[in-house]
């Protein structure tokens, strides 16, 4: 989990420092040094194509890899805790409705509905994170209808009741505290595969132009140019070090959480 941190608040740093670090413009273009091998004219990691220096779109990429990522995870998942619990309080017909509405949802691999939304709206950063958050949400709607069905016939909720609290304290003042936990858990596993499928629709084009510093979409530029290794070895091993840094962290909160799994 140590790592996975230091990872991560690295990451953070080099976003937030990025002009900082950066040695050239990440949209400039010099076509005379299009595909300069790392080391050459300056260029640590080498140039693409168009002569952009490829360690200063990295960089410059973290300011869109990271934040897309945490925006999908953070409403993602604000949408589905509302839901989940709203159905497994209220009960009856509107758990069926809103049960059936996650569902459908559910049916669809989450990457091909995210390109189904993300063509229809148009191809975009904005876009692109609104296409995830509607395909994130019913994952978390499930895991806390289930708690909350669970929870809602324990003695301190029955207690809350006699006491004269209304439903609304009782939801989100008694019940989801102590549900809330799980779905924590799962927001720290997932952070890495919202990263990791957004650079996905950016490989397929279908995130932000070509012309942005994003990861996928490098990747996919260094597929035309598979001989520069350069071009898609750096942006691809950036995108992995994030995922499985926020996987590890993902493990070492699941651990906390339930000391059952913790590693000897």
């Amino acid at each position: 989990m140590l790592v996975g941190i230091l990872v991560v608040a690295g990451w953070v740093l080099v976003a937030l420092l990025a002009p900082n670090f950066a040695t050239h413009d990440p949209l400039s273009q010099d076509v005379s040094h299009r595909l300069d091998e790392p080391g050459e004219n300056g260029h640590i990691w080498g140039a693409d194509a168009l002569g952009r220096d490829i360690q200063t779109r990295v960089l410059y990429g973290a300011r869109i890899t990271i934040p897309a990522g945490l925006a999908v995870i953070l409403l993602g998942s604000t949408i589905g805790v509302l839901m989940g619990a709203l159905a497994g309080w209220l009960g009856g017909l509107w758990d069926e409705l809103l049960m059936r509405i996650t569902e459908l949802f559910m049916a669809f691999p989450t990457i091909i509905l995210a390109m189904a939304i993300t063509a229809a709206l148009g191809r975009d950063i904005r876009n692109a994170i609104i296409a995830l958050i509607i395909v994130w949400w019913p994952s978390y709607a499930r895991l806390i209808r289930g708690i909350v069905l669970e929870i809602k016939h324990n003695e301190y909720v029955d207690a809350a009741h006699c006491a004269g609290a209304t439903g609304a304290w009782i939801l989100f003042r008694t019940i989801l505290p102590n549900a809330i936990a799980p779905a924590i858990v799962l927001m720290t596993l997932d952070i890495g595969n919202a990263i990791l499928t957004f650079a996905g629709l950016s490989f397929l084009g279908l995130g932000p132009p070509p012309t942005s510093p994003e990861w996928g979409s490098m990747v996919n530029a260094g597929l035309d140019n598979f001989s520069q290794w350069w071009m898609w070895l750096f942006p691809g091993m950036a995108i992995a070090s994030l995922v499985m840094a926020f996987n590890f962290i993902g493990d070492g909160i699941r651990d906390i959480f339930d000391p059952r799994l913790r590693r000897d």
